[in-house]
C-alpha cells in the first residue's frame, strides 16, 4: 500500500504516466470517432477537434497540478530575481527609455544650446545612457571649457530649454544700479545714441535674423533696436536696464562699452551737481 502511495505521489512517474494515458485515450477516441463517422457516412471532424482540445487541455492542467508546488517556488524565485535586477538597473533602464524619448520627440539636435536643470551647454553627443554638453556661461555666452554629462533619465523629468537661436544672436539684457543722486534721463539720449552706434555695423543682419526668429516662433522679441529703460529697485535706487539684440560673441564687449559710457556720464553729472 505504501509502495502504491509513493508511486502515485512520485512527480517524475506521473509526468510520464499522465501524458501516456492522455495520448492513449485521445488516440482511441479519435480512432473510434473516425470509424463511426466512416461507417455512418457522417462528418465528425468537429467532435474530433473538440476531443483533441479537451484532452490536451486536461493534460496540461494535470501536469501543472503535479508540478504546482515546484512551479510556484520557481515563479517566486524568478520574480524575486527579476525585481532585484530591475531595482539594480533602474537608472540604466530609465536612461535607455530617455534615449528613445529623445529620438521620438527631438527636443534638440547635436550643436543646439540647451538648458537642463540650470545647466547650459552645447549638445556635442548623445548615446543610450547620457547626453554630453559643452558648458556655456549664460551671462557671457562663452564656452567655459567644462564638459557636462547628463543622464538621459534627467531629460524626461526636467524641462528642456532650447537656446538654438542664441548661438548667433541673443537678446542680451543687463542692468546697472546706482543711487538717486543723479537723474539718468539727463544723459539717456546720449546712451541711446551710443548704443545705436555700437550696433550699427550688424544692424541689418540683426534685423533679418530677428524677423526670421519671429516668423518661426510666431512671437515678438526685442530688437533689433537697442532699448534702455529706467526703473527703481525695492530700496529706491535707480536701475538702468539695457536690452540689445546683438551677435552672441559680442554681447560681453557691448556690455562693457555701454557700462563704461554710463559710468562716465553718471559721474560727470554727479560732479556737476556737487559743484552747483
Amino acid at each position: 500500500m505504501d509502495l502504491v502511495f509513493s508511486i502515485v505521489n512520485n512527480q517524475f512517474f506521473l509526468t510520464f504516466f499522465i501524458p501516456f494515458v492522455a495520448l492513449t485515450i485521445k488516440y482511441t477516441l479519435v480512432s473510434w470517432c473516425r470509424r463511426r463517422a466512416k461507417s455512418k457516412d457522417d462528418d465528425k471532424r468537429d467532435l474530433i477537434n473538440n476531443i483533441k482540445n479537451f484532452i490536451n487541455f486536461t493534460l496540461i492542467v494535470s501536469l501543472l497540478a503535479v508540478w504546482a508546488p515546484e512551479l510556484q517556488k520557481f515563479a517566486l524565485s524568478i520574480a524575486a530575481f527579476a525585481v532585484a535586477i530591475v531595482l539594480a538597473t533602474r537608472e540604466f533602464i530609465q536612461c535607455v527609455i530617455g534615449f528613445f524619448y529623445l529620438l521620438s520627440t527631438r527636443p534638440f539636435r547635436i550643436g543646439d544650446w540647451i538648458e537642463v536643470e540650470n545647466q547650459v551647454g552645447e549638445v556635442s553627443a548623445t548615446d543610450w545612457i547620457k547626453t554630453t554638453l559643452i558648458e556655456v556661461a549664460p551671462q557671457t555666452y562663452q564656452y567655459t571649457g567644462k564638459t557636462l554629462f547628463i543622464p538621459n533619465n534627467k531629460l524626461i523629468a526636467s524641462p528642456i530649454k532650447n537656446f538654438n537661436f542664441l548661438k548667433r544672436y541673443a537678446s542680451h539684457k543687463f542692468s546697472i544700479t546706482r543711487d538717486q543722486s543723479v537723474n539718468p534721463y539727463v544723459f539717456l539720449a546720449q546712451l541711446q545714441e551710443n548704443a545705436q552706434e555700437y550696433c550699427a555695423d550688424f544692424y541689418e543682419v540683426a534685423a533679418r535674423y530677428n524677423q526670421m526668429i519671429e516668423r518661426r516662433l510666431d512671437v515678438n522679441i526685442t530688437g533689433p533696436e537697442p532699448e534702455i529703460t529706467v526703473t527703481t529697485s525695492n530700496v529706491g535706487d535707480t536701475v538702468v536696464t539695457f536690452t540689445l539684440f546683438c551677435p552672441t560673441q559680442r554681447a560681453a564687449e557691448l556690455e562693457r562699452a555701454l557700462t563704461t559710457d554710463f559710468m562716465n556720464l553718471w559721474f560727470e553729472q554727479r560732479k556737476q551737481a556737487l559743484t552747483l
